[in-house]
């Protein structure tokens, strides 16, 4: 007992010196060491340890003693809590609370040209979208208005940050008290805060998504070499903030699923982990999630219905849009189901206030109670560090807690009070009437009334009246109609003493009336828990989350594919009457009259049998195309934004393409890096990256880079002639030569590995040309610096030039008949492919457009119109010479023993306008089948009926809306520095 008495007055004596402060009082003094006993309470100390009939003392801002049966200290002020529940406040991790709203953002300065360099004092970052030397501690300020409204949902203490740019900066973590902020803030560098959003910057660079990875990469890799303190940098003081802030919980706002998975991969590259914030439709990749090993934030700010009522807005909505208002609020669940670790977030509510029925609504879809309150308490706490202070109630943690009538998630429960280290606010009064059947006399006329939250209903007769009911303190409001199903009401309003009700009010002539109520018995029994009940699901995701995904992904089958025409694409062009088998993703056989064996037998007789269609030129399945701010954007790769959504993935394997080269655009002379990809709809980014491949990069020459068609305003980039661009080819490769020759301690430049690579011959050049001129400079600057141009694309001009391009090695992948799109273009011809080929060059007949790629095949035989090209030739203009050109020839792009299982069975020959195909075959896997694609369109018809159905019902319910918005069909073409935005009937279909 000594001891106790001692440790009490020692953690009081601490606690006392604690309370001092700098910060003047304009007032009566109020001492801070005040101590409270919360007595006789059922206290959730956590969600596995819960004490009934116990006691919680609070010592100037501190728990003091928390169980059952603790010693009260004699300077307590006692306050009975017996029938309260106490809880942990929750901790928000992602919040701008206290700050000032960011300036709006920017994006490219077009209307007063571009602006190349930072504008921005001191000794700062080149970029004004990296701000990591931001502190929000250092512009935090009280909102007494927001913060009450956080109290009030439950809410004790946020992690805020300023959410201007791709480096934020530090954030700071504040308890939700109104004092004064000296009091408010807990810890000034709590965490440190990233994205791909440039925010405010008015700076051009960078202007696409791409730009921001590398941008973010780059800058790692600065603060990296700065720490060695270098030569020649002088002082950084962004550098210096990343490396002072390493050892900090670093939190990226991804807010989508395949952006958190972009965060992550950075992150891995650097030796860290992010806590990812997340968007909401995560659970449509939610085990590529899980194996990234994160830690998430997670909103509740489900999408709101779609107002199906405009069916004409409804005819252009996709399936998996309506699907995803249906499923989305099962996301948390997905989270806890798939053992994620995660934080609950009210960021992106309209109304902090609907943050705890939003919960609920989790709840009801599938999260559990206790994952819910550990996502509200103990995990965040844990996420930062600070577990030892707070999201638990336990002796010497901080007092943020809340006092409630029920279960926290019990919607009848009501929010008493919310305790803020150690401060009382009152978030509402307590109503001391019970739930229950009371008799009412109005006017001498009786009633019967059940009184319960949510479902008050008066008896009159063999009426059953609704009744609308507010109670504030011990005072009600209380309406309901005369008669049932009319709009005519009795009001009244009273004060509950002694469990009996009296008060004064109107009828329905608006006559005054007295009235009276007196409690009868308990009619409504207190639930500890939400009603429990099944959890909603409404089936499996589908992947991609598109009306055309997969369920379950195809896998490889043994496959034998009887009788075809087979167009090889090898030495003997054209076998007939004959069997292919496709074992283990592999070909591994070709001859007639194969064994069957347990092989799935595809009757091809009468039909035609290819390998996949290669397409060199194409920037589909991309969330962005073009880094055009820069002449030499070489740091940025297709590779970063792969976007496997794309539904022009599914529809171009409907035209047999199984293989595409996603190019950057020709915004600049050194573009970004290239990707590979096989079609594998369904898969994810990195599952559709074609293995094992030696990586390219796009060049381009003439009008796009020198902007000649950018307009006025934007024509101050360097180079704007055709010289100019030479010049600054030239030097890059110098600039390379230089920092290839460099020490290993020298600082990485992301832009100038790119080019060491094409000197090194690990990288390769595919070119955006057109004028013989800049094809025949570009060659020579390639033999200059001891390199070859591996691919001239477009080369409309390359009639002109074939024998130049053959000696240097280069190959050509051009269009089959476009000209006279703009100047450049004026002397194309459809001869050209079938020149090009006739003096022998390997050439390759391209799209770099989302619909013609569907038509490849067609695309290359009008070279057998024009200049007579041969069948056998065309179809290799599309199979095995882009395969060539990609050196991935050894393994796709003919039909041979031993190669990839990607082929394509079609109706008729593949050179036939009339041909269809009917299995597109990657891997040896089905991802596209005519008669199951058929089976989908009627699929999608019915799932869109159903949802809509079920969204009429929610809004007749009284649920809320939103305008139905047309799903945006985004197609990127070569030029583009946005994508079009295009509106498509049936998207799916």
């Amino acid at each position: 007992m000594k001891k106790l008495l001692l440790l009490t007055l020692l953690c009081s004596f601490k606690l006392l010196i604690q309370a001092q402060t700098t910060w003047p009082i304009n007032d009566v003094a109020s001492p801070k060491n005040k101590c409270f006993a919360l007595t006789n309470a059922t206290i959730v100390k956590d969600s596995k340890i819960t004490l009934a009939k116990a006691t919680l003392v609070i010592k100037a801002g501190r728990i003091l003693d928390v169980g059952v049966g603790v010693a009260i200290p004699a300077d307590a002020t006692v306050i009975n809590c017996e029938g309260k529940y106490i809880y942990p406040s929750f901790i928000d991790l992602y919040s701008t609370y206290g700050m000032a709203a960011p300036a709006a953002a920017q994006g490219r300065n077009r209307g007063n040209g571009p602006q190349f360099t930072s504008s921005k004092p001191g000794a700062y970052a080149w970029n004004e979208a990296l701000k990591p030397e931001a502190n929000a501690s250092a512009s935090f300020s009280i909102n007494a208005e927001v913060a009450k409204k956080m109290r009030d949902a439950g809410f004790g203490m946020v992690l805020t940050h300023v959410a201007d740019g791709i480096m934020r900066g530090t954030g700071a973590l504040v308890n939700l008290q109104t004092e004064n902020n000296l009091q408010a803030l807990v810890k000034d560098k709590a965490s440190t805060h990233f994205s791909f959003n440039k925010g405010s910057s008015k700076q051009d660079y960078p202007e696409s998504l791409m730009g921001s990875i590398a941008l973010l990469r780059q800058t790692f890799y600065d603060a990296n070499w700065y720490a060695t303190k270098p030569y020649g940098e002088g002082t950084n003081l962004s550098l210096q903030a990343i490396n002072d802030a390493k050892n900090l919980p670093a939190f990226f706002d991804a807010n989508d699923k395949w952006q958190a998975l972009r965060a992550n991969k950075i992150a891995a590259e650097f030796g860290f982990k992010f806590l990812i914030k997340a968007g909401g439709n995560e659970y449509q990749r939610i085990a590529d999630l899980k194996a990234t090993n994160a830690n998430f934030i997670v909103p509740v700010n489900f999408t709101l219905a779609p107002d199906v009522e405009d069916a004409t807005e409804v005819r252009y909505m996709a399936v998996g849009d309506l699907k995803h208002w249906e499923m989305a609020p099962q996301n948390p669940a997905y989270f806890y189901k798939n053992n994620i670790p995660f934080a609950l977030t009210s960021s992106g509510l309209p109304d902090v206030g609907s943050f705890l029925s939003a919960v609920r609504k989790a709840i009801t879809y599938g999260l559990s109670e206790q994952k819910a309150l550990d996502a509200l308490t103990i995990n965040p706490a844990s996420f930062i560090n600070m577990q030892q202070d707070a999201g638990s109630l336990e002796k010497g943690k901080l007092a943020n807690l809340i006092i409630c009538t029920e279960n926290i998630f019990n919607a009848k429960n009501t929010i008493l009070q919310n305790v803020v280290e150690g401060e009382f606010y009152e978030v509402q009064k307590e109503t001391l009437f019970k739930e229950g059947l009371y008799k009412i006399t109005i006017n001498n006329m009786p009633y019967n009334w059940n009184y319960a939250k949510g479902n008050n209903q008066i008896y009159i007769g063999k009426d059953t009246l609704k009744a609308t009911v507010n109670t504030t303190g011990n005072n009600i409001k209380i309406s309901f109609p005369v008669v049932k199903g009319k709009d005519d009401l009795i009001s009244l309003q009273g004060t509950f003493v002694n469990n009996i009700f009296t008060g004064v009010g109107t009828d329905a002539q608006n006559n005054n009336i007295t009235w009276q109520a007196t409690f009868v018995k308990a009619g409504v029994v207190k639930a500890d828990t939400i009603a429990k009940k099944p959890p909603i699901n409404f089936g499996e995701v589908m992947y991609p989350f598109n009306g055309y995904g997969n369920i379950k992904m195809p896998a490889a089958e043994h496959i034998i594919f009887k009788n075809a025409t087979v167009y090889t694409s090898e030495a003997e062009a054209v076998l007939y009457n004959t069997d292919v088998e496709l074992k283990g993703g592999k070909i591994t056989a070709i001859g007639k009259n194969l064994p069957a064996t347990t092989a799935k037998i595809i009757d091809a007789t009468g039909k035609f049998l290819s390998a996949g269609i290669i397409d060199e030129h194409s920037h589909i399945a991309t969330a962005a195309v073009n880094e055009g701010t820069q002449s030499v954007t070489s740091e940025v790769r297709i590779a970063d934004v792969v976007y496997p959504d794309d539904v022009n993935i599914y529809r171009q394997l409907g035209g047999g393409v199984t293989t595409s080269h996603i190019l950057h655009g020709s915004a600049n002379t050194i573009g970004g890096q290239t990707q590979l990809l096989k079609l594998r709809w369904g898969a994810n980014a990195e599952a559709m990256k074609f293995e094992n491949w030696t990586g390219f990069i796009k060049f381009a020459l003439g009008e796009n880079v020198k902007q000649s068609n950018w307009g006025e305003t934007q024509t101050t980039r360097f180079p704007q002639t055709r010289m100019g661009v030479e010049q600054i080819l030239n030097d890059a490769f110098n600039r390379a030569k230089i920092y290839a020759a460099l020490p290993a301690t020298k600082r990485k430049d992301l832009e100038l590995d790119a080019l060491v690579e094409i000197v090194n011959k690990q990288r390769f050049i595919t070119c955006h040309s057109y004028v013989q001129s800049e094809i025949t400079s570009l060659m020579q600057i390639a033999d200059k610096y001891n390199f070859k141009v591996n691919t001239f694309t477009h080369i409309l001009e390359g009639y002109k030039v074939a024998d130049k391009m053959k000696a240097h090695g280069a190959n050509a992948s051009t269009f089959s008949d476009w000209w006279a799109y703009k100047m450049e273009v004026q002397d194309a011809i459809p001869q050209n492919a079938g020149i090009m080929q006739k003096v022998g060059l390997n050439v390759a007949i391209n799209s770099d457009d989302a619909e013609m790629a569907r038509r490849l095949n067609q695309e290359a035989a009008k070279s057998i119109k024009y200049e007579g090209t041969s069948e056998a030739e065309a179809i290799k203009m599309v199979t095995i010479n882009p395969a060539t050109m990609l050196h991935v020839d050894s393994r796709v792009g003919s039909i041979k023993v031993g190669k990839d299982a990607d082929v394509v069975l079609w109706s008729a020959s593949p050179l036939s306008i009339y041909a269809k195909a009917l299995y597109t075959v990657i891997d040896g896997a089905i991802y596209f089948d005519r008669a199951t694609d058929l089976l989908k369109r009627e699929a999608i018809k019915k799932e869109k009926t159903r949802l809509v159905n079920l969204l009429l019902k929610e809004k007749k319910s009284g649920g809320a809306t939103t305008p139905a918005k047309p799903t945006i069909d985004e197609v990127w073409e070569c030029e583009d520095v946005h994508a079009h935005n295009h509106s498509i009937i049936d998207k799916e279909n």
